[in-house]
């Protein structure tokens, strides 16, 4: 048994002596490991790094075996990443929901692609990539049959100034519609309508939409929590919005009914 194929490099860990345990997202294959031999090395520890793009061959006498891996870099966006906090926990965040999250060996090649194009994104800047990142999750929750419904709202029917999300429908909520649950509502970033603004305040708000959800309908089900990376990502975040009041800008408030996000 053979493929070749683009891959994300999504997991990594040591495996006997220099070697590597590889977990990869393929278009065809989905979520694929194998040993990468001499992947600890100093050689190739720069290309066996998480969220890198590359070109990946997986051999195996029988298709249920673990199988040997090699690869050539196509996109080291680990080391893009290196010098940018925001950029690097970004990165790491969405690899590590997408191994946990997938199942194993299950294509899913609008999850690749959509992941693909995050990773371009974030070598133009964090500013961009971090709604990129929310409507990959959105699609991931869509993905595995856990889809947001934001077409209209679930208390009027109006389309129109769409700005919360029941947390638990999953429905899109007006202003009108939300009157005095406002409090109790997650907020919807407008970049998710295809509108503006999008900044720190809005990023915060998507990555806790979907983190609501991710961590009650995915994780929950597995009884296992958001992957730690995720949850690094929401802190650092946070830590802006801290920065954000220190300075007199404010922030997006918002209570703690759905922590972890």
């Amino acid at each position: 048994m053979e493929w070749t194929a683009p891959a994300i490099i999504l997991d990594i860990r040591p495996h006997g002596e220099g070697g590597l345990i590889a977990t990869l997202l393929t278009e065809e294959h989905g979520r694929h490991a194998g040993l990468a031999k001499g992947g600890a090395s100093r050689g190739q520890a720069a290309l066996w790094q998480p969220g890198n793009l590359v070109e990946a061959r997986w051999v195996a006498r029988l298709p249920d075996q673990l199988g040997a891996l090699s690869a050539e870099m196509v996109h080291p966006a680990a080391a893009l990443a290196m010098e940018d906090r925001l950029a690097l926990a970004a990165l790491r965040a969405a690899c590590a929901v997408a191994e946990s999250a997938l199942p194993e060996r299950e294509a899913h090649p609008r999850i690749f692609h959509g992941l693909v194009a995050f990773i371009a994104t974030l070598a133009r800047g964090t500013d961009l990539a971090l709604p990129d990142l929310v409507r990959w999750e959105a699609d991931l929750l869509a993905d595995l049959g856990y889809g947001l419904d934001l077409s209209a709202c679930a208390v009027t029917g109006s389309r129109e100034d769409l700005a919360f999300v029941s947390p638990r429908s999953g429905r899109a909520v007006s202003r009108a519609g939300a009157g005095e649950w406002a409090a109790r509502l997650l907020r919807l970033p407008p970049f998710l309508l295809g509108q503006g603004p999008s900044g720190p305040a809005e990023w915060r708000d998507g990555l806790r939409l979907t983190g609501h959800f991710l961590a009650r309908d995915v994780f929950g089900v597995q009884h296992r929590p958001l992957p730690a990376a995720r949850l690094m990502l929401a802190d650092i975040l946070a830590g802006e919005r801290a920065g954000d009041r220190a300075a007199g800008a404010g922030g997006s408030g918002g209570g703690k009914e759905f922590t972890p996000l």
